[in-house]
């Protein structure tokens, strides 16, 4: 099946209309990760004379040197390089939840256009990790993936716009004042509940924990800087209550009204040195080589109408969820588990 991906791209251009070269990005993440140009250019499929070339060129393009190569000791980035990567990571993870979106809108048109007709499911789900592996495995229907908050979704629900809305419950925290929020838009004898992944919530700091940060007390101990989900968020949410049975006061918090917008964004914040310490799910410090403080764990859920379990769209998409296949993916992302995904219950039990 084909299916398009959108991606945000730079274009830098100087007083004689140069443009940035995207390749120069991939090169810069491969020296990152490989610590040596030899092994860099084969990672980005590129030989070793051209990522030279590349090097130069723009290192010319800035007026500095982007990567620093010595003798015995490999290929590192020099600081603008390492800001230029850190600025590219930080946009595609900002942006990624609408870019998704959006791609889900042309994938559809497409599918129709070249496939004819299929049972389309819309489902409404704020962006994780296991929600974005969902259009891998659609199979045999449409799937409309877009991505909203949780209570967004919720309200969408009951208004008919979407067929599947996600949201998030914490298994330690049952309860969470700002449950409220959520739980008031749920009818017991109109909706079911679908398990779907559990995952590890946390602190993410940089991979030596220079502050000596391993719970929410020593952010403030410390005054470290803190990178912080924007105020609709589920995860925002939930680290507030954690605040608050830690009687930690918001106000207290270096850098709290200093948001990003997924869990991503805020790894790359970290990672880039622009803040001490953020809270989220561990796959995201562990894409980001980010070392991972485990605070709480929290159900991610779908909620349906009764009626759209007869859909052959909702058995398709059970069916996928269900598979040994997607279980395996899930199982990939550090902190995540399928266990009782595609179990159907009632809004009573939770």
């Amino acid at each position: 099946m084909k299916r398009i991906n959108v991606e945000p791209a730079w274009i830098f251009k100087d007083e004689n209309g140069s443009r940035l070269d995207p390749q120069l990005f991939l090169l810069l993440n491969a020296i990152h990760d490989q610590k040596k140009l030899t092994k860099a250019a084969a990672q980005v499929g590129i030989s070793y004379r051209h990522s030279w070339n590349i090097l130069n060129h723009w290192a010319g393009f800035f007026g500095c040197e982007l990567v620093l190569l010595e003798r015995g000791r490999g290929a590192t980035l020099s600081p603008l390089g390492e800001k230029l990567l850190w600025a590219q990571q930080r946009l595609i993870a900002r942006l990624e939840p609408q870019l998704k979106s959006f791609a889900s809108e042309i994938n559809l048109e497409i599918q129709r256009s070249l496939e004819g007709v299929k049972p389309q499911l819309n489902l409404y789900a704020s962006f994780g990790y296991a929600v974005e592996l969902l259009p891998n495995f659609a199979a045999d229907y449409q799937l409309n993936l877009q991505y909203k908050e949780v209570e967004e979704a919720l309200i969408a629900l009951n208004r008919g716009q979407c067929d599947v809305a996600g949201f998030h419950l914490p298994v330690e925290l049952r309860s969470a004042k700002y449950l409220d929020k959520y739980l008031r838009h749920l009818r017991p004898r109109a909706h079911n509940i679908i398990r779907f992944i559990t995952r590890r919530m946390g602190l993410m700091v940089h991979p030596d924990n220079p502050l000596n940060i391993e719970n929410l007390q020593d952010i403030v101990s410390n005054d470290a800087r803190f990178i912080n989900r924007e105020p609709t968020s589920g995860t925002r949410h939930l680290f507030e209550e954690l605040l608050s049975v830690e009687d930690v006061p918001v106000e207290s918090i270096n850098g709290f009204d200093d948001v990003e917008y997924t869990h991503s964004a805020i790894a790359a914040f970290v990672a880039a040195g622009m803040a001490d310490v953020g809270f989220g799910v561990q796959a995201a410090a562990e894409k980001f080589s980010l070392r991972f403080i485990p605070l709480t764990t929290e159900h991610y859920l779908f909620v349906c109408n009764n009626k759209s379990l007869q859909q052959e769209a909702m058995n398709r998409f059970l069916t996928e969820i269900r598979s040994s296949e997607f279980h395996t993916a899930v199982e990939t992302l550090a902190g995540y588990s399928p266990e009782h995904c595609g179990e159907i219950t009632s809004v009573e039990s939770l």
